[in-house]
C-alpha cells in the first residue's frame, strides 16, 4: 500500500460553526474505507492549512477518489503521495 497525505483547508462556506465541521471526520472514514483506503491519521494544524489526513491505498486512481470524496465534505485539498525517509537510501541507489 501507499500513503499519501492531504493538506486540507476547511471551505468557510459550507460550516456554521466548529460542531459541523467537527462532524465530518466519521463521514470521512467511511469513505476512505469505501474506496479500498484505510485513514491512518487526521490531525488539526496550525499555519498554512486547517488539517491533514494520512491515508494508505493500493492504487493511485483510488488515492484520486479519496481526495474528491474529503472535497465533497467542504474541505479543500492538495494530495500528494509519501515516501519514508527511510526508503530514500534505496533510491538513490537505483539512479
Amino acid at each position: 500500500m501507499s500513503t499519501y497525505i492531504a493538506l486540507a483547508d476547511v471551505n468557510e462556506q459550507e460550516f456554521q460553526n466548529p460542531q459541523e465541521l467537527v462532524s465530518i471526520w466519521g463521514d470521512i472514514r467511511e469513505d476512505v474505507e469505501k474506496l479500498g483506503g484505510e485513514l491512518l491519521d487526521s490531525y488539526a494544524l496550525v499555519g498554512g492549512y486547517d488539517f491533514v489526513v494520512t491515508f494508505e491505498v493500493d492504487e493511485e486512481d483510488a488515492a484520486m477518489q479519496i481526495a474528491m470524496a474529503i472535497e465533497r465534505h467542504g474541505l479543500d485539498t492538495q494530495t500528494m503521495r509519501a515516501i519514508p525517509t527511510d526508503r530514500l537510501g534505496e533510491l538513490v541507489d537505483d539512479i
